[in-house]
């Protein structure tokens, strides 16, 4: 039992001194919201490191003639610096 808090402790201490960072991108697809967020994390995960998160803090559509052109989202995505 002393092994197991051992471990979870050094688990806690891992992630209490990690420092993360959030920037916010816009994402758009011609397809869907499901589309431009995939478009949007895969585009960050090409640029950033260590990308642990990402959520959409809003979505947005382009309309021209009464028609969709475009789903876009504003993502805010999360992640880890390195020492």
């Amino acid at each position: 039992m002393k092994d197991k808090k051992k471990k979870q402790k050094g688990a806690e201490a891992a992630t209490e001194n990690s420092v993360a960072r959030v920037t916010e991108i816009i994402a758009s697809s011609a397809v869907s919201f499901e589309d431009a967020v995939a478009v949007g994390v895969a585009r960050a995960c090409k640029t950033l490191q260590n990308v642990t998160a990402a959520w959409v803090q809003d979505q947005t559509v382009e309309i021209s003639d009464g028609k969709i052109q475009s789903y876009r989202v504003n993502l805010k995505v999360t992640f880890i610096l390195k020492d």
